[in-house]
């Protein structure tokens, strides 16, 4: 009797899974309309889409922080529904703001970048290392005792991003990443994510960012998702 076993792996189970998700822009408008979206582990997922077609309100849906009119989020196999199910994942997925200033609010950067992992409850001694690690990393490491009002624009989108890094979330929602950066910047932040472990969403407009970064890309379009192909 010949038998022919199956020994393929099993498929890895998403980290993030959005379920017919519908989201309002108002009382009377819909804005996303029964999106199905799979993140898998170590997934780089780009999104793109026009001004307003609901990038942002998407990412801000999946961390809790805009309501559902429809729909589930899964997130490393647990459903959120209610916002206390949403704060108990605060630590497992990390939001980067589209705009630096709603993140920062720490008299100075290296404050800032330990908020996240001293509200985690780490200890005093690893919080230093994970802000060290993540300055170092996007060199700017000499900024550690800069008060947050003197830095430029590109400098706040750096330590945004270093006071996410810095809490080691298991998968990164990043609105706008490289926005106002350089080219050297820009570079920086590319060679960092692409060197990341973690599964991540990322919203840019620029468009060779996102394809430089992305192992796929989906449009964002009328409400729905649509995939797109490389380029």
């Amino acid at each position: 009797m010949n038998l022919q076993l199956n020994l393929r792996p099993p498929a890895p189970q998403a980290v993030l899974q959005v379920s017919r998700l519908s989201l309002r822009r108002n009382a009377v408008r819909s804005l996303l309309q029964h999106l199905d979206l799979e993140l898998l582990p170590g997934e780089r997922l780009g999104l793109r889409g026009a001004n307003g077609s609901g990038k942002s309100t998407l990412l801000q849906a999946l961390m809790g922080l805009h309501p559902l009119q429809g729909g589930a989020i899964e997130i490393t196999g647990r459903l959120c529904r209610s916002e206390a199910d949403f704060e108990a994942l605060r630590g497992v997925i990390g939001l980067l703001f589209q705009d630096s200033d709603d993140q920062l609010f720490c008299p100075t950067v290296q404050e800032d970048v330990a908020f996240g992992p001293l509200n985690q409850g780490l200890p005093a001694a690893q919080v230093r290392a994970q802000v060290e690690h993540s300055l170092a990393q996007l060199r700017i490491l000499p900024l550690a005792q800069r008060p947050i009002h003197q830095l430029s624009g590109g400098e706040k989108r750096l330590v945004a991003l270093a006071g996410i890094l810095a809490m080691q979330p298991q998968v990164l929602l990043l609105d706008e990443p490289v926005s106002g950066l350089d080219a050297q910047a820009r570079q920086r932040v590319l060679d960092v994510l692409r060197a990341l472990p973690q599964a991540m969403i990322v919203v840019d407009h620029d468009h060779a960012f996102l394809e430089q970064l992305c192992t796929r890309q989906l449009l964002l379009q009328d409400g729905r998702l649509q995939p797109l192909a490389p380029a």
